[in-house]
């Protein structure tokens, strides 16, 4: 990735160009020579930028279930995004998070080894709070958790696991399970320290308060999933034809669906006056005989023809006739 200069640095590079003390053309001779850019064998990057797209958007997928999952358990104001995704080697993570820190620990199989999810103390606490009847406030004494606390905050992101299985289901199917909850970064062991991970850093506001979560992912974790992650394995799942079970799968999710029938006894048109001067007892006349049939309406849309009765002393209509589009019945 290029260096990106900060304000304070390109208001003194114009200075010294403007002062004679850089030439602005010796500047230009160097950029166009060749450059060797030194490659850290210890730092290899062993995900395409394919690969990494695809991540990045599962991870978003699972930030937004997880902003929907927190909003509903917490009844609070979430937001949670996608702020990162990185390759580094695993010591380097490790030193990037704090010593004392909320550490879940998670297995997804058919995914081998261990995968963790660290998240901010601040985040962790805030969602404490609020899970246990308070506003939502931060507070910091992770060096004295009790074991009930422990319990509470594992069980939290013990359920958000859920929404990480949803958000891999268009790749790869996984179960993510809940193995162990630390709170020092020195009982981690997931990887050799030169060992590849992919870092998710989702940036999260539960109320007030703010930090990050950050997943890891090992790459020898990874590797069943990587072929799926490729835009092409992507176009391929996207456009594969439904099978028999999709549509019956469709079928019983149509018939549990809801609608609202109407049966329409008839109908009328009167003037604001009439309307007005409507009284009790007062007789409004419909435009239909009483041996004609009456209109049911699935939703908006005729649908079938009826005749009014009594079934059980229940008011009721039967069926007659179904009515087809276009028909001139209505």
């Amino acid at each position: 990735m290029a260096d990106v200069l900060s304000q304070s640095e390109i208001d003194a590079l114009l200075s010294a160009i403007s002062t004679g003390e850089m030439n602005a053309e010796e500047l230009l001779k160097e950029e166009d020579q060749k450059k060797e850019k030194v490659y850290d064998f210890k730092r290899a990057l062993r995900f395409s930028k394919d690969q990494f797209r695809s991540l990045t958007r599962i991870h978003e997928n699972y930030a937004r279930l997880l902003t929907s999952y927190f909003s509903a358990r917490l009844r609070t104001y979430v937001q949670i995004s996608v702020a990162s995704v990185d390759q580094l080697p695993y010591e380097e993570f490790v030193r990037s998070v704090p010593s004392l820190t909320i550490l879940n620990v998670f297995e997804a199989q058919p995914l081998s080894g261990r995968m963790v999810i660290e998240v901010n103390p601040n985040i962790a606490y805030a969602m404490l709070d609020r899970l246990l009847g308070g506003v939502g406030e931060s507070f910091n004494k992770i060096d004295n958790l009790t074991e009930i606390e422990s319990k509470l905050i594992s069980q939290i992101f013990e359920s958000a696991l859920e929404p990480y299985k949803d958000a891999w289901a268009t790749v790869f199917e996984i179960e993510p399970e809940m193995q162990d909850f630390e709170v020092n970064t020195q009982f981690l062991q997931m990887a050799s320290p030169n060992e590849t991970v992919v870092v998710i850093s989702l940036q999260a506001q539960i109320g007030e308060a703010s930090g990050m979560i950050n997943i890891c992912l090992p790459h020898v974790s990874l590797e069943p999933a990587i072929p799926n992650l490729s835009l092409h394995q992507w176009m391929v799942e996207s456009s594969k034809d439904a099978t028999p079970e999709d549509a019956t799968k469709m079928k019983l999710n149509v018939q549990d669906a809801s609608v609202e029938v109407q049966a329409e006894l008839g109908e009328t048109k009167l003037t604001i006056n009439d309307f007005i001067d409507l009284n009790v007892n007062d007789v409004i006349p419909l435009y239909k005989r009483i041996d004609d049939p009456i209109v049911v309406k699935v939703g908006s849309y005729p649908k079938f023809t009826a005749q009014p009765g009594l079934k059980n002393k229940h008011m009721a209509i039967q069926i007659l006739d179904v009515i087809e589009e276009g028909s001139e019945d209505v």
